[in-house]
C-alpha cells in the first residue's frame, strides 16, 4: 500500500474555519469576538452548550458566523450528547492536507470544508472522581470520547491545523493571530500539537489509574450483569 508522504507545507495558515466544543467555557467571550475581529469571514462550527454560549456571546450577528455541527454534518446529536462530533465530514476537515489532490477531491465529494483550528477541552474526569459522592457510573459517564479524538486528529495534522486545549492560551493565540493577520505559523501549530498530546495523555492516564485502582472493587455492586 502506498504511503502518504507530505512534500509541501504552508508556514502560514489562515484560520477560516473554527471548531469549538468545550466543557470549560471560560474565555470564550474574549476568544470568539477576537477571532472574528481578526477574520470577519470566520466560520464557527459548534455543539450543544458550547453552541448556545457562543450564540449568546455573538448576539444578533451569530448566524453570520455560527453553525451547529449537526446542521453541517446532517446528523443530529444522539440522546444526551453521546455522539456529536464523531462524523466523517468532521474528520475529513481535520485530517486532509492542502497539497494532496485525493484529499481535496474527498472534500469536494462530501461537501466538507477544511477545519483550521479546534478549540476543545474535555469532560472533567479528574474533578468527577474527586467528589465525595462519586460513583463508578458517574465516572464512566465522564470519559470523553469525541473531545480527545478531535484534539488528536488536529494535533496529528499540525502541518495545517491548530489544536487548542487550554483557555489560558486564548490571549496568546489572539496576539499571534493579530500579528499574523489571521494566520498561525507552522511553529505555532507544532507547539500547540505537543501541548495537545500532553493534555490527552494526562487525561487518559487519570482514567487508567482510576480504573486500575479502587473502581474495580465496586464493579459487582454497581452493575448487575444480565438484569
Amino acid at each position: 500500500m502506498a504511503k502518504n508522504v507530505v512534500e509541501k507545507v504552508d508556514d502560514q495558515v489562515k484560520i477560516n474555519t473554527l471548531l469549538v466544543s468545550v466543557s470549560d467555557k471560560s474565555g470564550l467571550d474574549t476568544l470568539i469576538p477576537g477571532m472574528i475581529a481578526v477574520n470577519p469571514d470566520l466560520v464557527i462550527l459548534s455543539t450543544g452548550g458550547t453552541f448556545s454560549r457562543i450564540k449568546e456571546i455573538l448576539g444578533p450577528g451569530a448566524d453570520m458566523h455560527l453553525q451547529q455541527v449537526s446542521d453541517y454534518t446532517g446528523q443530529p446529536e444522539t440522546q444526551g450528547g453521546l455522539v456529536k462530533t464523531l462524523d466523517f465530514k468532521i474528520y475529513l476537515g481535520l485530517l486532509t492536507e492542502t497539497y494532496n489532490q485525493a484529499h481535496q477531491a474527498d472534500l469536494v465529494r462530501t461537501k466538507a470544508r477544511p477545519i483550521d483550528m479546534v478549540v476543545v477541552n474535555l469532560y472533567p474526569f479528574a474533578q468527577t472522581i474527586a467528589r465525595p459522592d462519586m460513583t463508578l457510573e458517574n465516572a464512566r459517564g465522564n470519559i470523553d470520547i469525541g473531545g480527545p479524538t478531535m484534539i488528536r486528529a488536529a494535533a496529528k495534522n499540525f502541518i495545517r491545523v491548530a489544536s487548542v486545549t487550554n483557555p489560558e492560551d486564548y490571549s496568546k493565540i489572539l496576539e499571534k493571530l493579530t500579528a499574523g493577520k489571521g494566520c498561525l505559523t507552522l511553529a505555532d501549530r507544532y507547539d500547540l500539537a505537543a501541548r495537545a498530546f500532553a493534555h490527552t495523555a494526562a487525561y487518559d492516564r487519570a482514567i487508567a489509574d482510576y480504573l486500575a485502582g479502587t473502581a474495580g472493587t465496586a464493579l459487582l455492586s454497581c452493575y448487575q450483569p444480565g438484569v
